[in-house]
């Protein structure tokens, strides 16, 4: 009972909800980019929240089933399509041993997830199954997914098929901006390094406009803009937290992501919400932000109104 995998797309990763407690040993947290779109994967399935999916960059995913199973894919806007019939994104639908899935390319977002009924049975690596490449773990032997890998999973023979309303799908990018409000919006917590920054420094830091580099990552996205010079600029390495907002020598921002290194020496001027770092791992090169200064109450007020909204959203009942 499995799906195999016939074409991996350019970057596939199985992952949970992340590796916590072992920064003390050098591994990062791992998980999916965009949490909010592989909790919905989970929700529309029945899935406990930490069920494992497949994380699917710019899409090209496509699977053999060689069971009887549900699936869903959130996320980027993409087509999909089982043996050649399109199917809707953010819903559930039935497959059945022999049927073939196929994942286009994105045509908005970049981070899309398939998840299936029960999730992928994935064999944990120090508490998850999130992959993490660079320290090979996690997923199958800490890979991307290839061609002709087995992915194994229980029989579903019988479940509610649900959807996410169109009305509630997020919007990815600049899609359905306009031109006056064109940036993605990061709130930021200033950090304890901020006053290295200089008053003027930070005004323009957080009046500018930095657009999203083609050298982002899933350990960081580089972003390009006024440059934002500190006098100190490197110094003890120290733990990084999701989100940090590192400056490096050419004054240039790095937001880390879940695939950060778990020290670094550079200053941070702050971190960004963990919300906004989903929003962020969506944009694709020459997408523009800009920074928004919040205090500890606010961002615990968004990050709370953000669950209430998930928790609150109805989903739609399918029939087969």
């Amino acid at each position: 009972m499995s799906f195999k995998v016939l074409q991996p797309g350019l970057l596939s990763l199985i992952q949970d909800l992340g590796r916590f407690g072992q920064h003390d040993i050098g591994l990062t947290t791992g998980g999916p980019l965009d949490s909010d779109a592989f909790l919905w994967a989970n929700r529309i399935l029945h899935n406990e929240s930490n069920a494992c999916a497949i994380e699917v960059s710019f899409g090209g995913l496509q699977l053999l089933v060689q069971t009887d199973s549900y699936f869903c894919v959130t996320g980027a806007g993409l087509d999909i399509s089982v043996n050649g019939v399109n199917k809707a994104l953010w819903a559930s639908h039935k497959v059945v041993s022999g049927d073939e899935i196929k994942l286009g390319y994105s045509s908005h977002g970049c981070r899309s997830y398939i998840g299936i009924a029960g999730g992928f049975n994935i064999n944990p690596s120090f508490g998850s199954s999130a992959t993490v490449m660079r320290e090979k773990v996690g997923g199958l032997n800490g890979a991307k997914l290839a061609a002709n890998d087995i992915l194994p999973c229980a029989k579903t023979t019988e479940l509610v098929r649900q959807a996410l309303p169109e009305s509630d799908w997020p919007l990815y990018g600049q899609q359905g901006s306009n031109e006056q409000e064109s940036d993605a919006v990061l709130h930021l917590l200033p950090g304890y390094q901020h006053h290295l920054f200089d008053s003027t420094t930070r005004a323009r830091f957080f009046n500018s406009q930095y657009t999203v580099t083609d050298r982002s990552d899933r350990m960081g996205m580089r972003l390009e803009g006024p440059a934002v010079p500190c006098p100190s600029e490197k110094m003890l390495s120290e733990g990084i937290c999701l989100g940090a907002v590192q400056v490096p020598a050419d004054g240039q921002p790095i937001v880390l992501l879940n695939d950060r290194q778990t020290i670094g020496g550079y200053p941070k001027i702050g971190a960004i919400i963990a919300r906004d770092t989903a929003h962020l791992a969506q944009l694709r090169p020459g997408d523009t932000v800009h920074f928004e200064a919040v205090d500890l109450f606010q961002a615990h007020t968004i990050n709370t109104l953000a669950q209430l909204k998930f928790n609150a959203t109805p989903l739609l009942h399918l029939k087969d």
